[in-house]
């Protein structure tokens, strides 16, 4: 009997056999309860440590990792032409970004900070502690580029200039940025994604809060949602690879997808999913806090990516062909299962004005 295609090659892509071969462990499956918690061992190819992330929500359009700085160290210098960005889970230190042959500039970070090194320009991240290590975690566009171009060379010893997102240009990394419709800010570093002013999302529900980041020049961008304590957030769903990451809050969110059964990820400060694509999802905050979470995707308003993040009608009723549940048009037992869960807590239920709004 003949070889078939996939038998011949094998069943492994170019990103598969890139990443195994980077000796760090690879987590799989549907979340991770908390970022700082997962394990990490020596990453020959960096300098520090490290794990990849591979959740099933991803659909293998983009992968993350945890990398770890031992205190007072260093992760090698490297480029590569995936973007990335990075959200700081503890620690401090800063990172001097620099084109071939160009100017270095080194900006500072700490907990909470958010930043996307601009593709292949060359990077090198320092812990500014002595006495503790500092965990980053990014979420690159490494397997849609690898299994693209399936040349490693090309990929990470290329020495093209992408002087349209980096040019050397002073203060790129100085926390400013402009404004924009949408509740969109654009910049290149925000030092502070817990205490970053947010911007009132009332087609979301629920008197939640929102602001897009456009990071770099990227065609990945990221977000920031809060919403109020005994409240919950519309059911919705989008393209795959939105990392969300919980900054805040105790609650749980709902996955499924079309009339299949739902899935539920309990989730605190720490906690990071990925809805699949197309997965309906709903968040709901049942502790005593406002619930803030970042999320790290595809979608970004300035360079589009057909396919990879279907945002379209994302705030828009499914009755008319967006992708939104209205609250009266959600599932019964969705309502039954949020006030149970705050009852078992003595949190009362702030959701009546938000039924009653046509």
């Amino acid at each position: 009997m003949a070889e078939t295609g996939q038998e011949a090659y094998g069943m492994q892509n170019s990103y598969d056999k890139w990443q195994q071969s980077e000796g760090i462990p690879i987590v799989r499956g549907f979340h991770i309860n908390d970022l700082k918690q997962v394990e990490v061992v020596p990453w020959k190819r960096r300098g520090g440590l490290g794990t990849y992330i591979n959740l099933e929500g991803t659909g293998g359009t983009n992968d993350a990792y945890v990398s770890e700085i031992p205190g007072g160290g260093s992760l090698k210098p490297e480029k590569y032409l995936f973007e990335e960005l990075i959200y700081v889970l503890s620690g401090r230190g800063a990172t001097t970004i620099w084109n071939e042959g160009g100017p270095k500039q080194t900006f500072e970070w700490q907990s909470g900070s958010l930043f996307s090194p601009p593709l292949n320009a060359w990077r090198q991240h320092f812990n500014g502690q002595g006495d503790q290590p500092a965990r980053l975690f990014s979420v690159t566009t490494a397997p849609t580029v690898i299994n693209l171009f399936h040349n490693l060379d090309f990929v990470f010893n290329n020495p093209f200039v992408f002087s349209d997102r980096y040019a050397g240009d002073e203060g790129y990394f100085s926390a400013s940025g402009k404004s924009l419709p949408g509740r969109i800010w654009e910049s290149n570093f925000i030092p502070d994604v817990p205490s970053f002013k947010l911007t009132e999302w009332k087609e979301r529900g629920a008197g939640g809060t929102n602001v897009m980041f456009e990071l770099a020049n990227n065609t990945m961008c990221s977000h920031i949602s809060e919403f109020p304590v005994g409240t919950y957030k519309k059911g919705h769903r989008h393209g795959p690879g939105a990392h969300v990451i919980l900054i805040s809050g105790e609650g749980y969110s709902l996955l499924w997808k079309d009339n299949n059964p739902k899935t539920r990820v309990d989730w605190h400060a720490g906690s990071m999913f990925v809805p699949p694509e197309m997965w309906f999802h709903q968040h709901f905050n049942v502790g005593g806090t406002p619930a803030r979470y970042l999320a790290l995707r595809w979608g970004g308003a300035k360079f589009r990516m057909a396919g990879l993040f279907s945002s379209g009608g994302i705030a828009e009723s499914v009755k008319s062909g967006g992708n939104q549940i209205e609250y009266e048009d959600e599932d019964p037992e969705i309502r039954r299962i949020f006030e149970s869960e705050l009852s078992k807590r003595g949190v009362e239920s702030k959701m009546a004005p938000f039924f009653n709004r046509k």
